[in-house]
């Protein structure tokens, strides 16, 4: 066990990460995740039975103290760190010319300054291991649409990871942007209803953050789009 692989992930308390979470478990990772929320964490590790592998912080992805500290307690915990994966996000689901702007600080902090400021802190660690960084993005990072900030951030983090990987490379370090469209994730509760038309499932998603982490040593996958079949944006 002390062996074997371990992963940070931002977020990972419900949706997205802690489907990729429950996943790398099975695999035989350690899983550190991260969330704002101790009772939603708490409850995610008990629904699992509170495996030996599973570490929770409680902490916010967009302040660096804390996500230092969740590294650093990652790497107290279990010894090193192969993975990060930035996947705390959050959406206003409004628009630049009509929203309200009180709300798109967090939005902008949690999406753009998040991710990067968990590259800043877990570099060092990922040297030493040629590790992989994980960022989960959206297709709105790729598709432009009316008045959405929230694509804006999205397209932010697609520059980053291209940056990123520009520097890292050398150090053996790989990069994998994950685009996913729409998935079904509690994202969706601040914005009243799910989308219309088929969504992907969180533990779909999941599949392709898994993928990309289990690489061989050497490969770098480094953008993955994956939307529901009748997406058409």
């Amino acid at each position: 066990m002390t062996d074997s692989p371990v992963a940070l992930i931002t977020g990972g308390g419900s949706g997205i990460g802690a489907a990729a979470a429950r996943q790398l478990l099975d695999a035989g990772h350690r899983v550190a995740v991260t969330g704002r929320g101790e009772a939603r964490l708490r409850g995610f590790a008990e629904e699992l039975g509170d495996p030996e592998g599973l570490l929770t912080i409680v902490g916010d992805a967009a302040e660096y103290a804390q996500i230092q500290g969740a590294v650093e307690t990652t790497l107290k915990r279990f010894g090193r760190l192969d993975t990060v994966v930035a996947n705390a996000g959050i959406a206003t689901h409004d628009s630049v010319a009509e929203g309200d702007p009180a709300g798109w600080p967090e939005m902008i902090l949690t999406n753009v300054l998040g991710p990067a400021l968990l590259i800043r802190a877990s570099i060092d660690a990922l040297k030493e291991t040629r590790g992989r960084i994980v960022l989960v993005g959206s297709v709105a990072g790729f598709v432009p649409t009316p008045g959405n900030l929230y694509g804006a951030t999205k397209w932010a983090l697609t520059g980053l990871a291209e940056n990123t990987r520009r520097e890292v490379t050398e150090w053996g370090v790989g990069v994998t942007l994950i685009a996913p469209g729409r998935v079904e994730t509690p994202f969706w509760d601040s914005y009243g209803s799910l989308p219309p038309g088929h969504l992907l499932t969180a533990d779909q998603l999941a599949d392709s953050i898994v993928w990309a982490i289990r690489q061989p040593q050497g490969v770098d996958v480094n953008t993955v789009v994956v939307r529901p079949i009748g997406q058409p944006n």
